[in-house]
């Protein structure tokens, strides 16, 4: 499944394709999706070539492939204008965009906790979008203030415990300590579970897997959502 941004570039270079035969530059991609850096695109052309949708030629300069488009994308139009990413709107925080429902008490052994979707530990993608449902949490998981869970989708974070299909517990929050596993927002755009070092003015998001490249950002390239405090797993 795509993101909305990775289907907006991937249907804008499609476009491009078929109007004159040559791919957009990553100059006319950033300013067709409205990104801040062409950093940006670089992720999005990556994680698409990752999916199977394009191909990057060898040895051509910005010669790009597509192989195949989304089913809906007779109906799916890129947007050049007024584009928002796929995280929902609220007021966790001074930077974020995720409302959290309040956790709630259910007995004396379980809480309440929302769900609110699935964060990659992997490739980024557009990962919290909605409450879909509650899971009950034994109250030695959480700490204070408010909770939220999102369901693990990939490999990077396997060498701390951390699975495709574990069930995270993350406490809501806009800052973090030097080496906490977090959920960041990268350039308000695509979320992420990754451990977070700091390295100067910089920010690093570090995986917990080795074929999975440390990624250098600035300060105000990221966002925290939340900190890992918990992790469930079924069997």
């Amino acid at each position: 499944m795509l993101t909305q941004k990775q289907k907006e570039l991937l249907l804008f270079i499609h476009a491009r394709l078929q109007e004159s035969g040559v791919p957009p530059s990553f100059d006319e991609m950033k300013d067709a999706l409205e990104l801040k850096s062409k950093s940006g695109i670089h992720r999005l052309i990556t994680a698409l070539e990752e999916r199977g949708f394009i191909r990057r030629l060898p040895h051509r300069a910005r010669a790009l492939e597509v192989i195949k488009l989304p089913e809906n994308a007779e109906s799916a139009q890129p947007r050049r204008a007024g584009f928002t990413p796929s995280v929902i709107e609220g007021s966790l925080g001074k930077h974020s965009q995720l409302a959290v429902p309040p956790s709630s008490m259910v007995d004396a052994r379980t809480v309440s906790v929302p769900v609110m979707g699935r964060i990659a530990a992997g490739v980024p993608i557009s990962a919290i979008q909605s409450h879909t449902h509650d899971i009950a949490c034994p109250p030695d998981l959480l700490t204070s203030g408010e909770h939220f869970a999102l369901e693990v989708r990939g490999d990077s974070m396997v060498d701390v415990g951390i699975q495709d299909g574990d069930i995270v517990i993350i406490r809501c929050c806009d800052t973090a300590e030097n080496g906490d596993i977090v959920v960041a927002l990268v350039e308000k755009e695509e979320a992420t579970l990754k451990r977070l070092r700091k390295r100067g003015s910089a920010i690093a998001l570090e995986a917990a897997n080795p074929n999975y490249e440390t990624r250098i950002f600035g300060p105000d390239q990221i966002d925290i959502q939340g900190r890992l405090v918990g992790l469930i797993r079924r069997y």
